[in-house]
C-alpha cells in the first residue's frame, strides 16, 4: 500500500471562500489516519480532493510516487465508503459487491473468489442472496465495506460511514472497521466529526478547524499534549474545563477567582514570560477529585447538576473560577445544592496563551 501526501493543499470556492487552507499532511503506508473536526471544518473536502471528487485549487496530492491532481477518480486506485452506503436496491448483496469487478471485466472465477473472501472476512456469507432492504443498517454498512474491499485498492477512504447508525451499531461497526484494518493492513483515511470515533480508530488523528490543520498526532499525544486550546477542548469527553487566571509579578502564583495556585520551579520558569498577565487554565473532568483530603489545589463549589452514567457520575459545580464538570467514579456523590471540595494536581493542569490560544510549552 502506498503513502498519501498533501503538499500545501488548498481549496477555494467562489469568491475567496477558502474551505481548506494550506494543508500539509503525510499518511504512511498502512496507516489508519482520521480527519476530525466540527461541521464545516474542511475534513470531507480534504477527503474528496484525495479521491478526485473535488479539484485542488493549490498544491499537490500524491498517492505513492504519483501526483494525482489531474488523474480521474477511477484511475486513482482508491475505494470510498460513503455515509449513505450507495447500494443498488435491486441487486443482491453478492451482485452489489461484484458490480465493480464485473465492470472491470474480471474473469468470473476471480470475481467469485474476491467476493467470497470479502464476505468471509466481514461475516456476510449468509447474506449474499439478500437485497439491501432485507438488511439492517450495520449489515448494509458491511456490504459497502465489502464492495470496497474486493477491489484491493491502494487506499480506502471513509466519509462519516457510521453517522446513520444508532449508538450500539456505531460501537460494533467501529470494531469491524478496526479489525478490517488489522487484517488487510491497508492505508485508510477516515473522516468523522465524532472525537470518540477518532480516538478509538486512528493510528494518528489530524484535527482541522476552519480549513486549517491544527495538530496531527496519535490519540494519546492529542489528549495529553494538545497544541492549542481548540484541540484540548475538542479531544476528550466530557470536554476539558477552561478558566481564566493571572500570574503574579513574581511569577510564582496563579490566581483564579480568588484561589491561589502556587507554582513549582519548572512551571514558574515555563510561564516566566506571562508575569503580571493572564493565562487560560484547563483541567479535565477526570482530573478533578471530589475529595477534600486529596493532595493538590483545593476549590469549593456547589453541586448544580448530576449526570449518572452507571459506573460513574458527571458532577456539574458552580465554583469561584466558574462552572466546572468533574467525572466521579462510583455513585456516592453530593446531592444537588450541597457544597463540595474539588482538588487537582498541578501536573494535570494545562496552560494556554489567552491571546493566541497556543499551549504554553513546559507549563505542565
Amino acid at each position: 500500500m502506498p503513502t498519501v501526501e498533501l503538499i500545501h493543499v488548498s481549496k477555494t470556492y467562489g469568491r475567496g471562500n477558502r474551505a481548506v487552507d494550506d494543508v500539509n499532511l503525510s499518511i504512511q503506508d498502512g496507516e489508519f489516519l482520521v480527519l476530525v473536526g466540527p461541521s464545516g471544518c474542511g475534513k470531507s473536502t480534504v477527503l474528496r480532493m484525495i479521491a478526485g471528487l473535488e479539484e485542488v485549487t493549490e498544491g499537490q496530492v500524491k498517492i505513492g510516487e504519483r501526483t494525482v491532481n489531474d488523474v480521474a477518480p477511477k484511475d486513482r486506485d482508491i475505494a470510498m465508503v460513503f455515509q449513505n452506503y450507495a447500494l443498488y436496491p435491486h441487486m443482491t448483496v453478492y451482485e452489489n459487491m461484484a458490480f465493480g469487478l464485473r465492470r472491470r471485466k474480471l474473469a468470473a472465477d476471480e470475481v467469485e473468489r474476491k467476493v467470497r473472501a470479502a464476505a468471509d472476512t466481514l461475516g456476510l456469507e449468509s447474506y449474499l442472496a439478500r437485497k439491501p432492504r432485507e438488511l439492517s443498517g450495520g449489515e448494509r454498512q458491511r456490504v459497502a465495506l465489502g464492495r470496497a474491499m474486493v477491489r484491493d485498492p491502494q487506499v480506502f477512504l471513509f466519509d462519516e460511514p457510521l453517522s446513520n447508525l444508532d449508538a450500539k451499531l456505531r460501537v460494533q461497526m467501529r470494531a469491524e472497521i478496526k479489525r478490517l484494518h488489522q487484517r488487510v493492513n491497508a492505508t485508510m483515511v477516515y473522516v468523522t466529526h465524532d472525537q470518540t470515533e477518532a480516538m478509538t480508530l486512528g493510528d494518528r488523528i489530524a484535527v482541522l478547524r476552519g480549513g486549517v490543520l491544527q495538530q496531527v498526532a496519535d490519540p494519546f499525544t492529542l489528549y495529553s499534549r494538545p497544541a492549542n486550546q481548540f484541540v484540548a477542548g475538542f479531544i476528550g469527553s466530557p470536554p476539558i474545563n477552561f478558566f481564566a487566571a493571572t500570574l503574579d509579578e513574581a511569577g510564582r502564583t496563579l490566581t483564579a477567582g480568588g484561589v491561589a495556585i502556587p507554582l513549582p520551579d519548572a512551571a514558574a520558569a515555563a510561564l516566566a514570560a506571562r508575569r503580571g498577565r493572564g493565562v487560560t487554565l484547563g483541567v479535565r473532568p477526570e482530573d478533578l477529585v471530589l475529595d477534600g483530603q486529596a493532595p493538590g489545589v483545593t476549590l469549593e463549589g456547589t453541586v448544580d447538576v448530576r449526570e449518572p452514567l452507571g459506573s460513574e457520575v458527571l458532577v456539574h459545580l458552580d465554583t469561584p473560577v466558574g462552572p466546572l464538570v468533574a467525572r466521579y467514579p462510583g455513585q456516592d456523590v453530593p446531592a444537588v445544592g450541597r457544597r463540595a471540595k474539588l482538588r487537582f494536581t498541578l501536573e494535570k493542569l494545562y496552560c494556554f496563551d489567552p491571546d493566541t490560544e497556543l499551549a504554553l510549552k513546559g507549563a505542565d
